[in-house]
């Protein structure tokens, strides 16, 4: 096992995290697939997590030397198997600031999902998806013990072109 960043804790985010969260999230979709999101509808819906937690929660990697400060997030989302009688966990919206790279910071989010998951019978399993291109986070995900599915994603994005600037 990998040892935990000694200067890193996590945590379940809360509603002070909000801006960074807005922020991580916007350089997530710039940095994976170029596109710049609208502000206000970004807040709302990272802020969505907040107001009905059983859409999913949030969770952050936070330095806490010399002053606390949130350099990773991941969000969880919820996904109900009939076919298990139980719930997936999704990892989404991943982000690590750049400065805090290949220092092991998702290890540690990951690593605090699966705990989580430890003491939850109802717990199906944990799935994430990935862009294609990504190879350097395929690696990752493979190295953490995450298999490839037998499945393809496809979906219908509702977003109006107004939405996506």
């Amino acid at each position: 096992m990998i040892p935990s960043h000694p200067n890193l804790r996590v945590r379940p985010a809360t509603l002070t995290d909000l801006a960074c969260l807005v922020s991580f999230n916007a350089a997530l979709a710039w940095e994976t697939e170029g596109r710049h999101l609208d502000t206000t509808t970004l807040q709302a819906g990272t802020q969505a997590l907040f107001d009905d937690p059983q859409r999913g929660f949030y969770l952050v990697a936070e330095r806490h030397v010399p002053t606390p400060t949130v350099v990773g997030q991941l969000m969880i989302t919820y996904e109900w198997s009939d076919w298990r009688n139980g719930t997936f966990w999704w990892i989404q919206s991943v982000y690590v600031h750049p400065d805090w790279r290949r220092q092991h910071v998702f290890r540690q989010l990951y690593d605090h999902v699966f705990e989580m998951t430890q003491d939850k019978p109802h717990i199906a399993g944990i799935r994430l998806y990935v862009e294609q291109a990504n190879k350097t986070a395929q690696l990752v995900y493979t190295h953490l013990g995450f298999t490839q599915a037998q499945y393809h994603i496809f979906e219908h994005d509702g977003m109006r072109p107004s939405r996506i600037l």
